[in-house]
Formats: C-alpha cells, structure tokens, sequence
C-alpha cells in the first residue's frame, strides 16, 4: 500500500528550487507579490505530493481531475500573479527569453497550445499510458504546468504591454472556459470505461472498499464526478478571470472618460 504522501524528492527539491530562485532574483522583493508566488509554489508541491495525487494515482478519476484542475487554473496563476514588472523585464532582456515570448506570447498560439494540450492528454490512449509510465505522467504533469503558464500570460502578466486588452481577454477567456466546460460535460456524460485503470483500481482494498461503500463512488459515478469537476471547477476559475477582465476594462473605460 502506497503512502498517502508520496515523497518523491525531485518534487519537494524542485519547489524549493523555484521559492529560492524567486526569493534570490526578485528584487525588490514585495510582500504580496512574494505570498502570492508562494502559494502557488506550495499548491504545487501539495497537489504532486499529498493525498490526492495517491487517490488520482490509484483509486479516483475525480480526483485526478482535481489535480489536472490545480495545475491548469490555479497554480500558474498564483505563479504569474507573484512576478514582478521588474522582474519580468529582466528576464526578458536575455534574448533567448525575448524571443520565446516573442512567439509563445502570441495569443493565438497561446490559446491552441493550452487547450489542443488539455484535450490530447485526456484522450484515452494517452491518458492511460501517463497512469502506467510514471515518466510519461511526469511529462503529462509537466505539459500542463508549461502550457497553462504560457496560456496565463497573456492574461496575467505583469508587463501591461504584453497583455490583452480588456474586450480581447474576455473572448480569450470566454472560449477558453467553453472548450474546457465542453471536455468537462464529455467526460461527464460518457459512458464508463475511458479509462479501464479505475474500473479495477491497484490501490488497497481497504481503502477502495471505503471509497465504494461510504463515498457510493463506483466508476461510472466516479467518472461523472470527474467531469464535473473538470466542467464546475473549471468554470468557477474562468469566471472569476472574466469579472476581473471584465472590472480592469470597465476601470480603464472610466479613466479614458475622465476629462
């Protein structure tokens, strides 16, 4: 039986990694911004090494699609919220860095990448070789991190230069949240056995006998729940991106009809 923490230690080491880089390039460092990109460190290292990556791992599809939902929407995010305009032009004063933004920061590309990355990984033939090849789940992981980062951007940086305005977020946005509410309602409303590994979980039967008898998640239930965690949690991110689009764009209307 699995631990309910999987200490695996290239995760810890890696969060550490990406905190003591913050706190040693950012200057000066704020208070906010550096709890804000903290957070999102420390959302990381708990969604790949707490419980809920043992139950997304061995047991629940709705638990993995929380996880999924974690580094799609919340912890890029936090991530980008933290970094500061000064930091943000010193690295992209490195030429290398320029001229990836240059293309990746397009949003177009931007958009396709995220969302033909959600949609791929969430096929069944690759969803279910990630759940048998650890090293293929690493980069299942990694993808989402990588891609969702570049998707933010646009969105979240802190340049205001590279990022949309108002009216242009909010269709950014708005598709955005419908093509992942749409892979959210499929996964919902499909029949079960996408992804046999939770038909007939490997975890401990203890703790699958728990799951079954007092959650009463059997996997057609299981899979339904995953949907909607996909579709409603989902939902709940992209909406609150698109009132704060929405509320940047009505301020910066008001100030541009200030005599």
């Amino acid at each position: 039986m699995r631990s309910s923490w999987e200490w695996s230690p290239s995760i810890p080491i890696g969060c550490g990694l990406l905190e003591a880089l913050y706190i040693a390039l950012v200057r000066p460092l704020r208070p906010a911004k550096l709890l804000l990109y903290s957070a999102g460190v420390l959302v990381l290292m708990l969604t790949l090494v707490g419980p809920l990556d043992v139950l997304g791992d061995d047991y629940l599809f709705s638990a993995h699609m929380l996880e999924h939902m974690l580094l799609l929407v919340a912890v890029p995010p936090l991530l980008l919220l933290g970094l500061t305009g000064r930091a943000a032009r010193e690295l992209l004063a490195w030429r290398p860095a320029a001229a990836v933004e240059r293309v990746l920061g397009r949003p177009v590309l931007a958009w396709l990448i995220a969302v033909i990355t959600l949609y791929a990984w969430h096929l069944p033939v690759l969803y279910n070789l990630a759940l048998a090849h650890e090293k293929v789940h690493i980069c299942q992981h990694l993808s989402f991190l990588v891609t969702a980062t570049i998707f933010w951007w646009p969105i979240l940086s802190p340049l205001p230069e590279h990022r949309l305005r108002a009216p242009t977020a909010l269709i950014y946005l708005f598709l955005a949240g419908t093509a992942n509410s749409v892979l959210g309602a499929v996964l919902t409303f499909t029949s079960p056995g996408l992804y046999p590994l939770y038909d007939r979980p490997i975890g401990h039967s203890t703790v699958l006998a728990f799951l079954r008898r007092d959650w009463d998640l059997d996997p057609a239930a299981d899979q339904q729940l995953g949907g909607l965690v996909m579709w409603v949690v989902g939902m709940i991110f992209f909406l609150w991106a698109l009132l704060a689009a929405y509320w940047r764009w009505y301020r910066e209307s008001g100030r541009e009809g200030t005599p």
